[in-house]
């Protein structure tokens, strides 16, 4: 969804913004796969967690 309305805002919402559409899901989709487990151990990592007794 979010591709979507990155591309309606850059094209506008026109035949164009619809047909390209697919070609950007197609690459943020992979994209959120590999990087989002990337940045929950960045996360994890800066944040402190308090002992647990």
């Amino acid at each position: 969804m979010v591709s979507l309305i990155a591309t309606v805002r850059a094209v506008g919402f026109t035949r164009a913004a619809v047909t390209t559409w697919p070609g950007s899901w197609a690459i943020a989709f992979p994209t959120l796969l590999v990087v989002l487990p990337v940045v929950r151990r960045m996360v994890a990592w800066l944040i402190v967690r308090p002992e647990v007794r």
